[in-house]
């Protein structure tokens, strides 16, 4: 049985979320509600995927309570306002058909069309209306994406509040230590998205050498890689049998593993 990650204001989230980057309508609406039938308890969309109305309808039709389902959803990366962050939650919890979502999440420090781009002070007016709508109901807990040490200390010195979450890009041979690092000393759960390096490394020789010795697939030894290292994986797929897989981690990766599998920087780009 995974253990729920918790973050340091007393949140359970389920461990292994269901992600849906880049999972089209009709085959995100199955593959969420496959991922309820299997156990998943923790589904993972934004509003710049297109698909929230998608997850939202699997949940209402697999018939188990709201309550029990963890579901996350982030604000665009453009949005950098009040208005702007008040209205498109709004239109977020219209598109899932829900009364409040458990995590919602800065989706970038800057605009995706604009990468880098200096935006301290539009974050920190929406990291403001977050924490708004926290009080009122709507969020149950707030978090970042893609954000760096530099891009949560304004948001602390500015409102006392640290996010609880911080969702970046994860997997083996790419674990970005310093933002891991600055998040595990200040309690701020990391959760991986993009755990099979979106696919690009489930091909890989060296790692199914490794995966043989669990008797796993590459993808399980990679989301296991995650959870040993204390991150909480999102892997996404759109198929009834991998996701079923996904969920059958639960085995600890020897030491010597886990370090072999640290000293493999950048192999996403071998094969």
């Amino acid at each position: 049985m995974l253990k729920d990650f918790v973050t340091y204001d007393g949140f359970a989230i389920p461990a292994v979320g269901l992600g849906t980057w880049q999972s089209k309508i009709g085959d995100c609406y199955n593959a969420v509600r496959w991922a309820l039938d299997a156990g998943y308890r923790h589904i993972d969309t934004a509003y710049d995927y297109g698909n929230e109305s998608d997850v939202g309808r699997a949940i209402r039709d697999s018939r188990i309570p709201r309550e029990q389902i963890f579901v996350t959803t982030k604000l665009p990366s453009h949005v950098k306002d009040e208005v702007g962050a008040k209205a498109h939650l709004a239109q977020s919890l219209h598109n899932l058909g829900t009364e409040y979502v458990d995590l919602y999440l800065i989706h970038a420090p800057w605009p995706w069309s604009d990468v880098g781009k200096d935006c301290t002070e539009g974050n920190i007016a929406a990291w403001k209306t977050m924490l708004e709508m926290q009080s009122r109901g709507l969020i149950r807990c707030c978090g970042v994406s893609n954000f760096l040490p530099s891009d949560i200390r304004p948001l602390l010195a500015a409102t006392g509040t640290m996010p609880a979450v911080n969702q970046i890009r994860y997997f083996v041979g790419n674990t970005q230590r310093e933002t891991t690092s600055f998040c595990e000393e200040n309690g701020i759960v990391v959760e991986a998205y993009s755990p099979l390096a979106t696919g690009n490394i489930l091909d890989n020789r060296v790692l199914a050498e490794v995966a043989e010795r669990y008797n796993a697939t590459v993808a399980q030894l990679c989301i296991a890689y995650c959870l040993n290292k204390g991150t909480l994986p999102l892997p996404k797929s759109v198929n009834k049998e991998r996701i079923e897989q996904n969920l059958a981690v639960d085995f600890v990766i020897s030491p010597e593993d886990i370090a072999y599998l640290d000293g493999l920087e950048g192999i996403e780009s071998h094969r």
